[in-house]
């Protein structure tokens, strides 16, 4: 499988203009955020997983093994609210991310007791970095999925400041 289009196939062009603007905002929050490592990397896992972007979820499971996250974590990041193995603030801030990530499917958005539920473990300045990371990653899929950017090659610490 091949994409079907290099988004960055010309520097020149202004869709790589903007996503390379993009690209720094998003390094921005995936290296300086307050938020811990370990929760980011599980959101953007998530998020990637459940908008079916194969490159993304590549991406970031390789990256947070490769950061030391545990085998038995990233396979049940799918299935996190039947497991035993996540503290009670990432299981905040996966809801936030699925809420986050399935606006379509939820007439009402994000719920008061998702955001109630991760306000209790975040600071201010976490969340705003919760909701920008969730942001982030979902165009990011969105762009991935379109251009269908294959999964599987991806080796891990390619992409500078990725979620460590």
């Amino acid at each position: 499988m091949t994409a079907r289009l290099n988004l960055f196939g010309n520097p020149d062009a202004t869709a790589a203009k903007a996503l390379t603007r993009f690209g720094a905002a998003s390094r921005t929050i995936l290296t300086e955020s307050a938020l811990p490592a370990a929760t980011r990397q599980l959101v953007l896992l998530r998020a990637s997983q459940i908008n079916g972007d194969a490159y993304a979820t590549d991406v970031w499971t390789k990256n947070a093994a490769a950061a030391g996250e545990s085998a038995t974590r990233l396979h049940l990041v799918a299935a996190w609210r039947e497991s035993t193995v996540f503290t009670d603030a990432e299981r905040a801030a996966l809801e936030l991310t699925e809420q986050g990530t399935r606006i379509a499917h939820a007439a009402g958005g994000v719920g008061d007791p998702a955001w109630t539920d991760a306000a209790e473990h975040y600071e201010e300045d976490q969340l705003r970095d919760l909701v920008v990371l969730i942001a982030l990653v979902n165009a990011t899929n969105r762009m991935s999925v379109i251009v269908r950017q294959p999964g599987g090659a991806y080796e891990p610490g390619r992409l500078a400041g990725a979620a460590g």
